[in-house]
């Protein structure tokens, strides 16, 4: 009898870590309504369609037209900066957007670092 209660009791645990276990359901977001200008504080990046785009601070005295041109593409909730460094070579950074409508951008990447833009005029 103890036998088959220490086996049930396992059975239960066993069974509750394996359903709080389940991925999170992939969630899609429209490309199209990244394209734009956002902006975070100082700090602003441009999304132009095809895939390319600029980042600027205008905290460390850059302009728009001084801008990092970086690519990007965003495939579900992946959201992947390429930036191209003007002494060679790329730099890529990876994000997962959280939230993506006409006026707010929110993302995060691995390391638990938040992300909040709103696109700008």
């Amino acid at each position: 009898m103890k036998r088959t209660l220490l086996y049930l009791t396992l059975f239960t645990v066993i069974s509750m870590f394996t359903v709080s276990c389940e991925p999170e359901a992939d969630v899609s977001f429209d490309q199209s309504l990244l394209i734009g200008k956002w902006k975070s504080g100082t700090l602003y990046y441009k999304y132009l369609s095809g895939g390319t785009g600029g980042t600027w601070d205008t905290a460390d005295d850059v302009t728009e037209a001084e801008a990092q041109a970086f690519t990007w593409t965003l495939v579900k909730s992946d959201l992947t900066h390429v930036h191209i460094m003007e002494i060679g070579g790329s730099v890529p950074k990876v994000y997962t957007v959280t939230e993506l409508t006409a006026t707010s951008l929110k993302y995060h990447d691995d390391f638990g670092v938040n992300f909040s833009f709103t696109k700008v005029p």
